[in-house]
């Protein structure tokens, strides 16, 4: 799926001045990938020091140890470690640095994170998101602190809690099951480490963990610095503590010239995040966390490829491949005896309105939208098109590169993406190798100046000074062209005023008071919140729409962090009380089965078409609804609906119902969670648009012994005198209303056309 939208005028300033949440805001609502073409983003920030290698040794355990002199917060790596102080106050030296870079979100988490568990002791790290950084996470380890004229005694002090700051960084490099870290020289500069020292008790702990340790080992350490001085003694120190060993220049291992490189013919190219590797190998027998298959059709003993993998995966793969559900131009199936997560099998026929070119640019980046978006880290794709397509073995290269170079422009995740070329095809694989060697002479970044195309094919990839654009990538069309409506709105449609309602406002506290106060003088804007009927609201107004809709975003994007923290310590809650994670299967139904059908015939009196229903399996809340059964004598649940926004879809399927969700036009029966006995009346419920899609919730509600509801309760109303002893619910006309989320269990997502 892939639906663009052309910017023009404010809305290219607006994209500017906050594309980061904007991106954010998106992602939560709708739950698409938005990437930027042609907008010169006022937050990016070019790296202050070339990155340059200047040492690089694989310890015995296998893990490769390195020297950088490198900008820490640019840093191609899963996680970078902040010197942190005891109170995680990020106001000097690297620490600033990584919170300006990273943005407010940063301080914020490492502030709820000592609220919580209190202040640090020398010697411990812990984790925090990194923000706007591009890595998954910041590891904050507290070194030790000396004074001017340290003593030997405070010097072996010190460098046990250095050796000990580093174990637990390692540790949570475990933990967290992270592929590589990158490490400055912690305590050397506002802690007053003597720098030589300081070295060398880094990479001896380092040494020295690897050669104790089991269990998880990540694939790389960096040793960071931007300075000179603290290079060339994490240099000297690794050159002296674990060994010489050939070390190449940046270009070279970027280039993939070293022997070992040589002798498995492979080719890498760092794009920002992502790092594309050419090799030889048989693409079945790929440890990646996703394999790409090209195919025909459904049947897998088409084509070359398909075969291979079928043979490998087994013929459960067939059964599944028969019967799953293709989103745009990709189905996915399980691994089976594959040695990855999953298998995206891509179609690549010609379509409507598009090349064939067109088609195979898109297909390979809906599978790297696809795999970013589930989390995983690395993606192996073959020569897609060079058999049964007819392309030549040029134009698949340049078309592939060109797509994943795009996909590097805006991805903010670490990526590993393999082209595997089949061991005895020495043409396609020069092929690809000289496109990538293109992308390694060009001056400027590879992602914004793609290689040529052929001559007299599609122009869809040519343009150097692309035209300002949004390209949204969705797991359905509905959700591309709901993103699209509401983007319209903000960039192009917003009178001056941008209106939120949304009831985790509520949730605002000191911290998120003082974010709005700000907003109000840096954009020159009103902002004026509201509570009424039970519903929290949000209008931002001002003279410029452009400082309007960047305030409004900036507002969007502190939800969106409140949000995803009442989920996270929904989940907690969950595990604590029954023991098990929380683990959600949404399955598309298909629209010939009964089941659909079905849920069409609840709709006949609404007027509305349901267009996709998805089925939601959730073990976690269907263990907690039994038990809320059982304490109710085991009565027969009802099946009801509520109407919700799009944005609290994902939420509801996690963590189940909450009054926060989906609170009603008129909460005349109580202050709880209501629940409609049809979907029309649910339309009486929640009033929703006028066009675009209304998305309802079927659920099985456990209502029990029920009472009348009136206006104001936050429980439900006593049986008799004792205390201990309420109703299960209170109710209206054709409405239920419950009080504890558990009582009702999410069974079906219906999306209707309005």
């Amino acid at each position: 799926m892939l639906s663009k939208l052309d910017l023009h005028g404010p809305s290219v300033e607006i994209v500017r001045r906050c594309g980061a949440a904007l991106s954010d805001v998106i992602d939560s609502k709708f739950g698409c990938v938005a990437t930027f073409d042609g907008v010169d983003f006022a937050r990016q920030k070019k790296p202050t020091v070339a990155p340059e290698k200047r040492f690089e040794f694989t310890l015995p355990a296998g893990v490769k140890v390195s020297v950088w002199k490198a900008d820490l917060t640019n840093c191609p790596v899963e996680a970078v470690v902040n010197a942190a102080n005891e109170n995680l106050q990020h106001y000097g030296g690297l620490a600033l640095a990584l919170s300006e870079a990273g943005g407010p979100q940063i301080q914020k988490e490492s502030q709820d994170l000592i609220r919580k568990s209190g202040v640090l002791q020398t010697g411990d790290a812990v984790v925090t998101g990194a923000g706007l950084l591009p890595c998954k996470m910041i590891i904050h380890a507290v070194g030790p602190r000396l004074p001017t004229y340290a003593s030997k005694y405070e010097l072996a002090q010190a460098e046990k809690q250095l050796k000990m700051a580093i174990y637990n960084i390692l540790n949570k490099v475990k933990e967290n099951h992270l592929k590589s870290v990158a490490i400055p020289a912690i305590s050397s500069g506002l802690f007053l480490y003597p720098l030589p020292q300081c070295a060398d008790a880094i990479v001896t702990a380092v040494k020295g963990y690897y050669e104790r340790s089991s269990g998880h080992r990540p694939k790389e350490i960096r040793l960071v610095n931007h300075d000179e001085p603290t290079v060339k003694e994490m240099s000297r120190a690794c050159h002296q503590i674990l060994g010489s060993q050939h070390s190449m220049s940046y270009s070279q291992a970027a280039g993939g010239t070293s022997r070992g490189d040589a002798k498995t013919s492979t080719t890498t190219v760092q794009m920002g995040n992502v790092s594309l590797t050419l090799k030889k190998g048989n693409i079945e027998e790929q440890q990646t966390d996703v394999i790409v298959n090209t195919a025909f059709n459904r049947d897998l003993r088409s084509g070359q490829i398909s075969k291979a993998i079928l043979s490998k995966a087994g013929r459960s793969m067939q059964t599944e491949m028969n019967n799953a559900h293709m989103n745009g131009y990709v189905i996915i199936t399980q691994a089976y005896n594959l040695k990855c997560k999953e298998v995206y099998h891509t179609f690549c026929t010609e379509r409507w309105k598009e090349t064939m070119q067109e088609n195979l640019f898109r297909s390979v980046s809906e599978c790297l939208w696809s795999a970013s978006k589930k989390g995983h880290n690395s993606i192996a794709f073959p020569a897609i098109g060079t058999g049964g397509l007819g392309f030549s073995k040029t134009e698949v290269a340049q078309i592939m590169s060109n797509s994943v170079a795009t996909f590097a422009q805006s991805s903010s995740q670490k990526m590993d993406i393999y082209f595997v070329i089949f061991p005895s095809d020495n043409y396609t694989f020069k092929a690809f190798e000289e496109q990538i060697r293109f992308f390694l002479q060009k001056p400027s970044h590879p992602s914004i100046t793609p290689g040529p195309e052929p001559e007299g094919k599609s122009d869809f990839h040519r343009s150097r000074d692309p035209t300002p654009r949004i390209s949204l990538s969705g797991l359905s069309r509905e959700a591309e062209r709901e993103a699209e409506q509401w983007l319209r709105g903000i960039l192009f449609e917003s009178p001056g005023s941008y209106t939120i309602c949304n009831n985790f406002i509520l949730h605002f506290g000191e911290e998120e008071q003082s974010q709005l106060s700000r907003l109000i003088k840096e954009h020159h804007v009103s902002i004026e919140e509201s509570f009424e009927a039970g519903r929290a609201s949000i209008i931002v107004q001002g003279e410029s729409t452009v400082d309007v809709a960047v305030a409004g975003l900036q507002v969007e994007a502190q939800l969106i962090i409140i949000q995803k923290e009442f989920v996270k310590e929904e989940e907690s809650t969950i595990f604590k009380l029954i023991s098990q994670d929380v683990s959600v299967k949404k399955k598309a139904v298909d629209d010939t089965s009964r089941e659909f059908s079905d849920r069409m015939s609840a709709f006949k009196k609404t007027g509305l078409r349901p267009v996709k229903v998805d089925r939601v399996e959730n073990a976690a809340l269907e263990k907690l609804f039994e038990h809320k059964k059982e304490q109710q004598g085991g009565i027969k649940p009802k099946t009801m609906y509520q109407c919700i926004p799009a944005q609290f879809i994902d939420m509801v399927s996690r963590v189940g119902f909450h009054t926060e969700f989906a609170p009603p036009d008129d909460p005349a029966y109580g202050e709880g969670i209501y629940f409609a006995s049809s979907p029309k009346k649910a339309m009486e419920v929640w009033k929703g648009p006028k066009k675009g899609y209304l998305h309802f919730v079927e659920a099985e509600v456990l209502t029990g012994n029920s009472a009348a509801g009136q206006r104001d309760l936050i429980l439900p109303p006593l049986v008799g005198e004792d205390p201990l002893e309420m109703y299960d619910s209170v109710s209206g006309p054709d409405i239920s209303v419950i009080f504890s989320g558990y009582q009702a269990l999410p069974k079906y997502i219906i999306t209707c056309e309005v």
